[in-house]
């Protein structure tokens, strides 16, 4: 079961480290190409998070649609929300980002005899389109 906790100002955090089910769970959320799209967007806004009208009309779908694409994401905490006067505001878990990445790279060539030469996480530019 995925344990979340709240942190500092109230951002949800990841309490532990994550496990091959709470993995599966975040990848099968970010399986789906417009989840996907949804949680880039967030990530892209940054600490300030996007608002749910904003997403709808960058991604240009029913709110309804949105809505249960959200619901996926923040049951496995990939994304939080909070409510600003009238304004739902989405953001980014970067708590819950990190510690998958981290899961993933974990044992990166941890049995191989000749590990790969690290590469620089600094690439040219690449032109890619969110929506």
């Amino acid at each position: 079961m995925l344990e979340i906790k709240l942190t500092q100002g109230g951002k949800r955090g990841y309490a532990a480290p994550m496990n091959t089910d709470d993995a599966a769970a975040c990848l099968e959320a970010l399986g789906n190409p417009t989840r996907l799209k949804i949680y880039r967007l967030l990530v892209r806004a940054g600490d300030e998070g996007m608002s749910v009208g904003n997403l709808q009309a960058k991604l240009e779908i029913a709110p309804s649609t949105l809505s249960h694409h959200l619901k996926a994401l923040i049951l496995v905490g990939l994304v939080t929300q909070e409510r600003q006067s009238t304004t739902l505001i989405c953001r980014a878990n970067y708590n819950m980002m990190h510690s998958l990445v981290d899961f993933l790279v974990a044992e990166c060539c941890a049995d191989s005899a000749f590990p790969p030469a690290r590469h620089s996480r600094k690439r040219k530019a690449q032109s890619t389109s969110i929506v």
